[in-house]
């Protein structure tokens, strides 16, 4: 898919974020959008700041957790929009908390949404994406998804099944000849709300620096929504199979090259350091 215009994009998570920054890029190049989220006032805000290009902008509230939800929203965009070219899986969250203090009840919100979103929405829409006779699955891993990282258990454990599910579909996709393909995404740190509004474990056991999780990440962030959607968007036309966002993900999927034991063990002197030194992660 070399350009865009013309075409019929369907994003979750398009309240904020990436997918804000996505649909907006989009509706620039002239591409028509079907948008979804959980947050009603940020999904309305999207299709207001989109609307007016001379395109077609509709939206729905849909939890992606939910298979019967998403397989509804695909048929509803498809009908609405007459057909659906690339369906961008982003919808995401987070927790913070080590394996032995997470509870099953935040590790399965996590999984329902950012692992099984994913697989809901490419199955979802992909009859679809066919059907138009060029299509694009786009799915959004993270440089979580290259190495994994302590008080990230479920984060890793989501990000990871996205890479390795969009890898094997892309590989089902080109040995079939289909008129579609598949795109991992592996964003570092982008500068949206997912660690604001995670679930941060502050108990006893947490890891040192845990309670300043959001102030870190604010300080790490090195990439904006609108520069993340630019590269995303270059993959896609490009027909990468990855795709690394941000400089810090270039330098991420390097260390990710390495024998697991040196980055590891890197990552827990410096967790180390950060207890003893109270938590603080300046």
């Amino acid at each position: 898919m070399k350009q865009f215009s013309g075409r019929v994009a369907a994003i979750t998570g398009a309240g904020s974020g990436i997918g804000r920054a996505l649909a907006k890029d989009l509706a620039g190049r002239g591409c028509h959008l079907a948008l979804s989220d959980i947050d009603e006032e940020g999904l309305a805000e999207t299709v207001a700041r989109c609307e007016g290009a001379g395109i077609k902008v509709t939206s729905a509230r849909v939890d992606v957790a939910d298979r019967t939800a998403m397989f509804g929203w695909a048929d509803q965009a498809a009908d609405e929009h007459g057909r659906v070219n690339l369906i961008f899986n982003n919808a995401g969250v987070a927790v913070v908390s080590t394996v032995e203090e997470h509870s099953y009840e935040d590790f399965e919100w996590l999984m329902n949404i950012n692992f099984w979103g994913v697989v809901h929405g490419t199955k979802a829409f992909l009859p679809h994406l066919r059907e138009s006779g060029e299509g694009h699955v786009v799915n959004m891993s993270s440089v979580f998804g290259l190495i994994s990282v302590p008080s990230q258990s479920a984060y890793n454990s989501a990000k990871f099944a996205v890479r390795g599910f969009t890898d094997a579909l892309r590989m089902e996709l080109e040995i079939e000849g289909a008129p579609v393909s598949a795109t991992t995404i592996h964003p570092g740190g982008i500068k949206t709300n997912i660690v604001r509004n995670a679930r941060i474990d502050n108990g006893p056991g947490a890891l040192g620096g845990t309670p300043n999780a959001r102030e870190a990440f604010d300080k790490m962030a090195l990439t904006s929504p609108e520069k993340a959607a630019r590269q995303i968007l270059t993959a896609v036309a490009n027909d990468r199979r990855r795709a690394l966002i941000g400089p810090d993900a270039k330098v991420i999927d390097l260390v990710s090259r390495m024998p697991g034991g040196f980055y590891q063990r890197l990552l827990v002197k410096g967790a180390r350091r950060r207890s003893q030194s109270g938590g603080d992660n300046t």
